[in-house]
């Protein structure tokens, strides 16, 4: 990352030297007792895996999820004037309204799930921000990436800032575990831009349909996408210059909710693609919050499976879902409890007066 001046960026370079790695020796108690448990040896799959990282994570071998949180972030994208997307900008302002008011799809699963949902507006265009919606707007849209720079570099990392403030707020609240979600009309043509820059694939196979173009749109899109990295020239070893050039406000605000959650010893569930280009922003400014990443589902985009892979995240669930808003997140928060209760109140070995396997 390049030397600024910025407080901003100078707060931000302290944060990522001060995260620390899960707690191996928790890890390893989490290990044996899961071995101890009756049951074939690895027969929980992913599930034993989850205990045993949660338990690094947390520093408890048997963690309290019951406290858990989906932070939604929006923001605008000025791409949008290309014609990547079958909606208009201001679907993002209704939907924040929908959020706020309990109506939309992450609201519903989060209730299921008993999960609380943080709506923040780090970069609507939207005049006035709905009542029930945390107003940190950095500034109102990004600018059309496709013949310049999304955003500057200040911007980028004040948005990464304010994800990081709000993750840490919610631990002060007692929360223990963060999916992140996000809505922003347009923006997985920004998200597949990252994963073209940070993985080097072709744009054409990662791009996907998003909230559904025709086919024209899926080759004006391409056509945009690749545009933008050729005129912004991002740099890949540089996560705030890929941000800034080709990113979102509310892509930024989420890798800044996974530093921050790394930084508080949280858990942090990531959603599809958008989530998912932003976790690789995060890990790109500090590789110690890989370890603090859960993947929650498979995505339809394309982009998405390059992506986990690049991180080496597993999905659990594959359920053909591409809606964002953190739904996929949601969905996980059961199965992690559940991983939790396996290692809590499964009997022993020892229990049966049995020797272990």
């Amino acid at each position: 990352m390049q030397q600024l001046n910025s407080s901003h960026h100078l707060q931000l370079e302290s944060l990522t030297r001060l995260i620390s790695l899960p707690d191996e020796t928790l890890e390893q108690q989490a290990r044996d007792r899961i071995d101890q448990l009756t049951k074939p040896p690895g027969s929980l799959g992913l599930l034993e895996e989850m205990a045993i990282r949660l338990a690094g994570i947390t520093g408890e071998q048997t963690p309290d999820m019951s406290k858990k949180a989906i932070v939604v972030c929006c923001g605008d994208h000025g791409v949008v004037e290309e014609g990547v997307t079958a909606y208009p900008s201001e679907v993002t302002e209704k939907m924040m309204a929908n959020f706020a008011a309990g109506g939309a799809a992450i609201n519903v699963i989060a209730r299921q799930t008993k999960a609380d949902v943080y709506v923040l507006d780090v970069g609507s265009r939207a005049r006035t921000v709905p009542d029930g919606v945390i107003d940190c707007k950095v500034r109102p849209g990004t600018d059309n990436m496709a013949s310049g720079p999304a955003m500057s570099r200040d911007e980028a990392v004040q948005a990464v800032m304010t994800g990081v403030e709000m993750a840490r707020r919610l631990k002060q609240e007692g929360v223990r575990v963060i999916g992140v979600g996000e809505m922003g009309i347009g923006n997985t043509t920004p998200a597949t831009a990252i994963a073209a820059v940070i993985t080097g694939s072709p744009v054409d196979q990662l791009t996907g349909r998003g909230a559904g173009v025709d086919d024209a749109g899926m080759l004006r899109k391409i056509r945009v996408i690749e545009q933008a990295i050729r005129v912004n020239q991002p740099d890949p070893q540089d996560p705030v210059d890929v941000l800034a050039k080709v990113g979102g406000l509310e892509i930024a605000a989420m890798a800044g909710v996974m530093l921050g959650g790394a930084l508080e010893r949280m858990p942090v569930v990531i959603d599809g693609l958008i989530s998912t280009s932003a976790a690789m922003i995060a890990v790109g400014l500090s590789e110690r919050v890989k370890p603090y990443l859960f993947a929650s589902h498979l995505s339809e985009e394309p982009a998405h499976r390059i992506l986990l892979e690049k991180l080496g995240l597993t999905p659990l669930i594959h359920a053909r879902m591409r809606l964002g808003e953190g739904t996929g997140a949601a969905l996980l928060f059961p199965m992690m409890e559940a991983a939790v209760a396996l290692m809590r109140e499964m009997a022993t070995f020892a229990d049966l007066g049995l020797e272990g396997p």
